[in-house]
Parts: structure tokens; C-alpha cells; sequence
């Protein structure tokens, strides 16, 4: 397509039923469709004359925990013919599973392993869904928003053992308070300090 007014109409109007908003915005086609129309949508952005969308860019989630469709799920997509890029989202429930997108384009196999193990978002017919970025027996998924900040356990070399150990977290360093004041117009304790000697003298 020439411009993306122009792939907006046409991706309206083939796709009229599947499609439940779009917006351009930033240069990009963004598109919202139902999880049930993922793969007849994704298909024809990549087979469609007009649209060529043929590689997959990435595939990522945001963590809404405050919404009863808690995840949503975003994939980017580029027409190199055209110079077009196009995002598209849907909503999931937490332990909903949604389709893989391995069977019609194959890079995705590690995307998705990616936002299974940041979110634990399952995908059905993925050939090898298992964590990509963490470690085995990791306990949580470190995107989500309830993840704490500092993680459930942390991994060492223990000397005793002669072997790396998990353990839960301890945090070693004691609270600090930070004043943040200029350090040109002076602290509050160095202020205190100059006003008491000053008395003094």
C-alpha cells in the first residue's frame, strides 16, 4: 500500500468483523483484534498482496494486574516492500492460552518463549515452550508487576559445598536515607554542625 491511510481501509475492510479498532499513530498501523482472530489476521498481513507484512519484528506483553484481562499481548510487524510497520493487541486472562505463531512464522518460536517465561503466558502448539532467559526451577516471572523487586531466591558459589546454591534473598546492606540536597549549598547535618560551632565562638 502507498500510504497507511490507505492500509488501514484496506485491512478494515477485508478484515471488517475481525478487527475492533484502528488508530495510526507514530508513523505505525496500530490494530486490536480478538485472541480467537489471531491467525486469520496474521495470515493475511503476511499473504495479502497489499499488506506483505513478512517478518515478525518481536512479540511482547504488558501486565495490567488491576484488570480482569490482566495481559496483553502485542506483536510488531514489518513490510519491507512497502517500508510499513504494523502493531497488533489483544487482551488474555492470566491463564488463558493462546495460539503460537511458529506455524507461520517460525522466529516467533523464541519470542514466545520469551513472554512465557518473563509473564507465564502459555501458548498451545508451540513445539518447545519452556524458559528461554532464566534459569531451571526459577520460581515466578520477573515481568509481572507483582514480582518482587528483589526475586524469591539468589544464586552463589558456596566455598563449603564447592558448588553454586540457591538460597532465598538476603539483603546484606542496611536502609540508607538519601538527603539529595546540593552538595554546594551543604547538608543539613553539616549545617547543624557550622550553626552550632558558630554559637560556640
Amino acid at each position: 500500500m502507498k500510504t497507511l491511510i490507505e492500509l488501514e481501509k484496506k485491512i478494515n475492510s477485508e478484515l471488517n468483523t475481525k478487527i475492533n479498532s484502528s488508530e495510526i499513530k507514530h508513523d505505525q498501523l496500530y490494530i486490536e483484534v480478538d485472541k480467537e482472530d489471531l491467525i486469520d489476521v496474521v495470515l493475511f498481513l503476511k499473504t495479502n498482496k497489499d499488506t506483505k507484512f513478512r517478518q515478525l519484528i518481536d512479540i511482547t506483553a504488558v501486565d495490567y494486574p488491576e484488570q480482569s484481562k490482566r495481559f496483553k499481548l502485542v506483536y510488531l510487524f514489518l513490510s519491507h516492500e512497502f517500508n510499513q510497520r504494523i502493531i497488533l493487541s489483544y487482551y488474555v486472562n492470566e491463564n488463558e492460552v493462546i495460539n503460537s505463531l511458529t506455524s507461520i512464522f517460525p522466529a516467533s518460536n523464541w519470542m514466545e518463549r520469551e513472554v512465557f517465561d518473563m509473564y507465564g503466558i502459555n501458548f498451545k502448539n508451540h513445539p518447545d515452550l519452556r524458559r528461554i532467559l532464566t534459569d531451571y526451577g526459577f520460581e515466578g516471572h520477573p515481568l509481572r508487576k507483582d514480582f518482587p523487586l528483589t526475586g524469591h531466591t539468589e544464586v552463589r558459589y558456596s566455598e563449603d559445598k564447592k558448588k553454586v546454591v540457591n538460597e532465598p534473598v538476603k539483603l546484606e546492606q542496611n536502609y540508607r536515607n538519601f538527603d539529595y540536597e546540593s552538595p554546594w549549598e551543604g547538608t543539613k547535618y553539616i549545617k547543624q554542625q557550622t550553626n552550632t560551632n558558630d554559637k560556640k565562638n
